[in-house]
């Protein structure tokens, strides 16, 4: 299941999904999205916070999603590394160890 709260104010709008993206929820998330009106879209902010699984349909729908300005904003050992992916600020993991040279 996956919960979508619109809030608009000042020029933007921000999402905030709740649950999982998957299946027929990433569907839904982009028929609200794309059903938007065009002045809420101006200013875009997906709260990714509260969600708990997203596959890979979900995160292509998120790269898109940015690549149209939207902001990404995650938490979580789950969903930040793939926000990170998809917005290219991905950092090498803590664990990953630089050869000397």
């Amino acid at each position: 299941m996956l919960k979508i709260t619109s809030d608009s104010s000042q020029g933007s709008t921000r999402l905030t999904l709740e649950g999982r993206l998957v299946g027929p929820w990433v569907k839904e998330l982009e028929q609200f999205w794309r059903h938007m009106p065009a002045p809420e879209q101006g200013s875009l902010v997906v709260d990714l916070r509260n969600v708990t699984f997203i596959e890979e349909t979900g995160k292509a729908l998120l790269a898109e999603m940015w690549q149209e300005g939207a902001e990404l904003i995650a938490t979580g050992c789950c969903t930040k590394p793939m926000i990170a992916q998809i917005t290219g600020s991905r950092k090498r993991a803590t664990g990953d160890r630089r050869e000397k040279r």
